[in-house]
C-alpha cells in the first residue's frame, strides 16, 4: 500500500474485488477525519488476477496524483 498526503486529504493505493479479479483503486480520506474512505477505481477496464498486482498498479497511478478536491475527486 502506497500513501500520499495532501493539505486536507490522504490518498492510498487500494484494490476493489470484482468479478474475475481485482481493480486498482485509490482510496481518499480526510486527514484526521473519521468515517469510511471513498474509493476511486483507476485504470478502467483493467482487471488483475491478484490483489497484489492491482495494488502495485494503483501505487504507480498514485504517483501521478496532483491533489484531491474538497469533494474527494482526484486531480491528475
Amino acid at each position: 500500500m502506497a500513501r500520499k498526503a495532501f493539505e486536507h486529504f490522504e490518498a492510498v493505493s487500494a484494490v476493489v474485488p470484482g468479478e474475475g479479479g481485482y481493480h486498482a483503486a485509490i482510496a481518499v480520506k480526510a486527514l484526521g477525519g473519521s468515517g469510511a474512505p471513498r474509493f476511486h477505481k483507476v485504470l478502467d477496464g483493467q482487471i488483475f488476477k491478484t490483489a497484489h498486482e492491482a495494488d502495485l498498479a494503483a501505487a504507480k497511478e498514485l504517483t501521478h496524483l496532483k491533489d484531491v478536491q474538497e469533494n474527494t475527486d482526484l486531480l491528475w
